[in-house]
């Protein structure tokens, strides 16, 4: 049986094939341009192309792809062969360093929020040397960015990359007051963990809400949900840990480092985590994970289901954004060290957080803001749409302890003592988790909890780059005009924990005298949803900072509103519609036969003698009857909404008409029917109920 070592990464054109394939000279100049930005010479980018060509050809590639990541929150590619005629009438395969850098694919049918108009179609796609060049399939994919002919970014990748460079900027600043000459790189890493569902591919495809949008839009409740607690860490299905393996294996061949695997709490949820990596590769390898797990599950007869709230009632998925800064010698910046009370350096980068966390919370609920993320946000599970920070007991204490001037004294790290002579003995941490925190500090990184399951993570680390960025640059501009640096120092930290101590909380996020507190008290903002957040995006002070640090230009911000807006929108009337059909041609005759059914037996019953009761079936007809009606009637009040939706041509105000209408039309219809659904014979019902789904793998 082969080694995981053996195949892991061989389907990436990595370091070690780099290293390997290129000239030293050029694999050299290859590794400047990587680490340190320098410019790529053609010269050099001609040498890795002919490689990276006779490397893919050797594995079976026929084909080479732009792989980038449009406003579609997906990936896209269009793919060239290397054919190329030869005088003979044969081909010979050619890819050159033009063909490697650049790319022209349509930009007008990708979402540009006014970017772009329909006739002017040229965009670019330029290659992306940090993050390695892979093989799906039989075709070479080439990370790449993705902008328009007069250079806007049209794709979530150059922002990312913008804001990368911003933080690097910024910290190194703060790197040379410490006396650190020597770091000649800072770069944020992430280990997104990502939930999911499996359902069965036959009662999948008999649902057209999953078909159409990905989550049942109707569902009564089953008997059994997630009440017992015996599916979170339980035993894997035998169904369920073959596309495990299966989907390990393919990740591995990409060079994507699957780590953990296990059961959620919800029935029929799972999650995958993997090992840290740099944040632009990290963006890309996550968006790499939910295309092949979908692509595996069909191998299986499965469904890999992605979206945030797929049922109702049970827990949603997330995707945890495990964010740290380190630098290019290997020094995690948010690392505490035994003595965090005495790290100076590690409490001013700590404090930089806090600030850009309270200062920004506004921006960090817009990088998680989808219409499928309002469903499960503050429900089961999932953080409020609050934005706070969990530092645990100690740090917290030894934040206090420098805001008053006050000693602090370390406590001292308890064993635990298991009552059990055979079991080791073991130090307990020095703070606990926090599972209902929004953005939780979890040793030496913090735990950015509100992203959805669908979400690219690309969103999310823009914006928390830039404002970590912008808190570094406050403070480098202080610091390097103070004339004592550790007076300074100490002075920043002060401030920083006095002006912003009100996003810090320890406490149970799922408490509703939280969000009484929160709001009310401590001033934070509470967004509920998509569209009372994402206007927030053009406030003053949010296009001032993401400007200044040249991570969006003003008009790229506006686009970014326009798309958001848009595509919340589009979703939430792809929802109604569907609803409106399956009312239409599916729940409502289904309840129709069953009535019908329950009358001709009512009527023989009554047939045979006045004796023979008939009260059972009677009063179940009344109340499906009645159920009909008023489905009919919610239906017509749906489609009203979606016409009258439609018509607005503001989409500010059409995003506010589908919150305060059409999703309250859309609850009251499903609230019907879901009645109807408990009270109708299963045979009658026309697709899959939720026990089924839910417990349908085994």
């Amino acid at each position: 049986m082969e080694k995981v070592s053996d195949y892991f990464g061989s389907m990436v054109f990595d370091d070690r094939v780099m290293k390997a394939t290129l000239p030293a000279d050029v694999y050299s100049s290859l590794r400047k341009t990587i680490d340190q930005g320098e410019q790529l010479d053609i010269g050099v980018a001609n040498a890795v192309a002919t490689a990276m060509k006779d490397w893919a050809v050797s594995k079976g590639a026929t084909h080479y792809t732009h792989w980038f990541q449009p406003l579609t929150g997906i990936t896209a590619e269009k793919h060239d062969s290397f054919i190329t005629p030869s005088p003979d009438g044969g081909v010979i395969m050619e890819f050159s360093g033009k063909e490697l850098i650049k790319g022209e694919p349509d930009a007008s049918s990708f979402p540009s929020g006014g970017l772009r108009a329909t006739f002017e179609a040229r965009g670019y796609t330029a290659w992306d040397p940090t993050s390695y060049a892979f093989i799906k399939g039989k075709t070479l994919c080439i990370p790449t960015a993705f902008c328009s002919y007069g250079g806007e970014a049209l794709d979530k990748k150059t922002p990312l990359l913008r804001s990368m460079e911003a933080l690097n900027v910024q910290a190194l600043r703060v790197l040379r007051l410490f006396g650190n000459n020597t770091v000649k790189c800072v770069k944020t890493s992430v280990g997104p963990e990502q939930e999911y569902f499996l359902v069965d591919r036959e009662m999948y495809n008999k649902r057209k809400d999953l078909v159409y949008t990905g989550r049942t839009l109707f569902g009564a409740k089953p008997p059994k949900g997630q009440e017992m607690d015996d599916h979170y860490f339980g035993v894997i299905k035998p169904r369920v840990a073959a596309y495990m393996e299966d989907l390990n294996e393919e990740l591995w061949k990409l060079g994507i480092l699957a780590k953990t695997e296990h059961n959620e709490v919800a029935p029929a949820q799972h999650e995958l985590a993997p090992i840290y990596s740099t944040t632009n590769v990290a963006t890309d390898h996550n968006q790499l994970t939910m295309e092949i797990m979908q692509k595996v599950a069909a191998k299986h007869g499965l469904v890999c289901l992605l979206h945030e709230k797929p049922f109702a009632g049970v827990n949603g998925s997330g995707k945890h954004n495990n964010w740290s800064i380190s630098t290019d010698t290997g020094v995690n910046l948010l690392s505490p060290g035994e003595t965090p009370h005495e790290n100076a350096q590690f409490l001013l980068f700590l404090c930089a957080v806090i600030k850009a966390v309270d200062d920004y919370q506004d921006l960090l609920r817009i990088s998680v803001a989808t219409a499928g993320n309002d469903h499960r946000l503050g429900a089961n599970e999932a953080p409020p749409a609050v934005v706070s920070m969990f530092l645990g007991d100690e740090l917290s204490a030894v934040l206090e302890a420098i805001e008053n001037d006050a000693p602090y004294n370390a406590a001292e790290r308890t064993q635990m003592k298991l009552g059990v002579s055979v079991l080791p003995k073991f130090t307990r941490d020095t703070t606990d988790r926090n599972r209902t925190s929004p953005f939780a500090f979890t040793g030496n990184k913090f735990e950015f909890r509100m992203l959805g399951s669908s979400n690219s993570i690309a969103c999310a680390n823009i914006m928390l780059n830039a404002a970590v960025a912008e808190s570094l640059k406050q403070y480098a501009d202080v610091l390097e005009k103070s004339d004592n640096f550790r007076e300074g120092l100490q002075k920043l930290i002060k401030e920083t924990l006095k002006e912003h101590k009100r996003i810090i909380f320890n406490g149970n996020g799922y408490d509703e005298q939280w969000i009484k507190e929160a709001t009310e008290k401590r001033g934070l903002l509470n967004y509920a949803t998509t569209a009372d957040c994402v206007g927030h995006l053009l406030d003053e002070k949010n296009v001032k900072m993401l400007t200044e640090h040249k991570v969006f230009s003003e008009t790229e911000l506006r686009s970014r509103y326009e798309i958001t807006l848009e595509n919340y929108c589009k979703t939430v009337l792809i929802e109604a519609r569907t609803m409106c059909d399956m009312v239409k041609t599916e729940i409502a005759p289904a309840v129709e036969s069953y009535t019908a059914e329950l009358a001709k037996t009512m009527s023989l019953k009554q047939s045979v003698g006045e004796a023979i009761p008939v009260s059972y079936e009677k009063a179940l007809l009344v109340k499906l009857s009645g159920l009909i009606e008023c489905m009919s009637m919610k239906t017509d009040e749906l489609e009203k909404a979606l016409s009258s939706v439609s018509e607005i041509n503001s989409v500010a105000e059409e995003s506010m008409a589908v919150k305060n209408e059409l999703l309250v039309k859309m609850s009251q219809l499903r609230a019907v029917c879901d009645e109807a659904e408990a009270l109708t014979a299963r045979k009658y019902w026309p697709f899959p109920r939720y026990g089924e789904l839910l417990f349908g793998v085994r």
